[in-house]
């Protein structure tokens, strides 16, 4: 007679995120991007399943010194759309760092996380900031360097 076990299963009460420091100087957008959506993702985590919230938080700082290939600071646009006629904005990649350049990795992050309410809340564990200094010292466990 053989002896059968359960695989483990993942709940959300085994779950204790973590918070990680990325520092974006000098890094490339796009690939800078794909670490920080794994980690929000939770995909550098044994214990991943993709229906729970498994992943960690994230503090981005230096997001103004990212850096592009290419001639992406000019050619790369962002559009927003008000949703009324003729409410369609366009910003080129070198106006959204000059103003809001902690928007210019969010939207990056964004397009790499899944497309449903469980990536809405992987979102909200990611804080960028344009400077070095950020408010959450408090919960820092680790930095991640890079």
């Amino acid at each position: 007679m053989a002896i059968s076990s359960k695989p483990y299963e993942t709940k959300a009460s085994d779950l204790k995120p973590k918070w990680h420091v990325v520092d974006a100087e000098g890094q490339t957008l796009g690939r800078l991007a794909t670490r920080i959506a794994a980690i929000l993702n939770g995909k550098h985590n044994p214990l991943y399943v993709p229906h729970l919230l498994t992943g960690d938080f994230v503090v981005v700082t230096n997001a103004a010194k990212i850096r592009v290939t290419g001639n992406k600071v000019q050619q790369k646009i962002y559009y927003r759309h008000s949703g009324y006629h003729g409410g369609l904005t366009e910003r080129t990649l070198e106006q959204m760092l000059r103003r809001q350049p902690n928007r210019v990795i969010t939207q990056a992050v964004k397009g790499m996380l899944p497309k449903n309410s469980l990536g809405r809340k992987m979102l909200k564990r990611l804080k960028v900031y344009a400077g070095p200094d950020h408010p959450h010292a408090a919960q820092v466990s680790h930095k991640v360097e890079g």
